[in-house]
C-alpha cells in the first residue's frame, strides 16, 4: 500500500477516534445492567401492530394525504422548476442564468424539514405546509436537472423553426421540448419516489400525514400503532416505485 493511501486511512481513524471523544458516546453502556432486556422488550412490542378497523381507516386517510402531498408538490415543483431551468440555461443572456442558477441554489440548499418548518409558521399545521416545503426544495434539485438537460439538447431543430418563421416558444415547444421531454419524465418520477419517502417524515414538524401520525403514536408510546404506520408508509413506497418504475417504462423508454 502506498504511503499517501496509509496516511489517509489513519486520518481517518483519527477522525473517527476524535468524534467518539468529542461527542462523549459510551457505546459501554448499550450493554451495561438491562439496557440490552429494555431495547429487546421495546422492539418486541412492535411486532404486534395495530390492525383493528378504527385505526386502519385513519392510516388509510394518512396515506392518501401523503400520496397527495408528494404528487401536488412534485407536479408544482416540476412548474417552478422549468420555469427557472430555461433562464438557467442560457436562453435569456448570461445575467438571467445567474440569477436563475443563483436562486434554484438557494432553494434546493434549505432542506425538506427546514422549509417545512418555516412553512409550518407561514400556512400552519397541515398538508399545505408539507405540499409547500416538497415543492420548493424540489424545483430547486428538478430546475438544476432541467437546465442540464436543455443544455444538453441540440439547438437545431429549435433554430430551424426559428428561421422559418417561428417564435421563441413555437421553438421550444416543438424544436427543443420533445427530444428533452422522456429525460424530463424520468427526472419528475424519481423525484416523486423521493417525495414520498420525504412526506412520511415532514409529519414529525405538523406537516400532515402519516409521518404526523406515527409522531404522534411515538410520543405517546403506542408501539403497536407505530407499528402498524410504519408498515404502511413501507406499502406505499413499495407501491410507488413499482408504479413509478412501469410509468418510466411505458412513457420514457417508449
Amino acid at each position: 500500500m502506498k504511503p499517501g493511501n496509509i496516511l489517509v486511512l489513519l486520518a481517518l481513524l483519527a477522525a473517527a477516534i476524535g468524534s467518539f471523544a468529542w461527542l462523549g458516546i459510551d457505546l459501554g453502556a448499550l450493554a451495561s445492567g438491562d439496557a440490552l432486556q429494555q431495547m429487546g422488550s421495546y422492539a418486541v412490542r412492535f411486532l404486534k401492530p395495530d390492525l383493528s378497523a378504527p385505526h386502519f381507516a385513519a392510516i388509510g386517510r394518512g396515506a392518501l394525504e401523503t400520496l397527495a402531498m408528494s404528487a401536488l408538490g412534485t407536479l408544482l415543483a416540476a412548474l417552478l422548476g422549468m420555469l427557472l431551468a430555461i433562464p438557467a440555461a442560457g436562453r435569456f443572456g448570461s445575467a438571467a442564468q445567474g440569477g436563475a442558477r443563483l436562486l434554484l441554489n438557494a432553494l434546493r440548499a434549505v432542506p425538506e424539514l427546514v422549509w417545512a418548518a418555516l412553512m409550518v409558521l407561514a400556512a400552519g399545521l397541515g398538508p399545505n405546509a408539507g405540499t409547500l416545503a416538497l415543492a420548493l426544495h424540489t424545483a430547486g434539485v428538478l430546475g438544476r436537472l432541467f437546465a442540464e438537460a436543455l443544455e444538453n439538447t441540440p439547438a437545431e431543430p429549435a433554430e430551424a423553426i426559428r428561421l422559418n418563421g417561428g417564435g421563441r416558444i413555437n421553438a421550444f415547444c416543438y424544436g427543443t421540448l420533445p427530444a428533452v421531454w422522456p429525460q424530463l419524465v424520468a427526472y419528475m418520477l424519481y423525484r416523486w419516489e423521493n417525495n414520498i419517502r420525504m412526506a412520511s417524515v415532514l409529519g414529525f414538524v405538523g406537516a400532515g400525514g402519516l409521518g404526523q401520525m406515527l409522531y404522534m403514536s411515538l410520543s405517546l408510546f403506542q408501539e403497536a400503532q407505530a407499528a402498524s404506520v410504519i408498515l404502511a408508509m413501507l406499502v406505499l413506497v413499495l407501491g410507488v416505485d413499482a408504479l413509478s418504475g412501469w410509468m418510466r417504462q411505458r412513457w420514457v423508454s417508449a
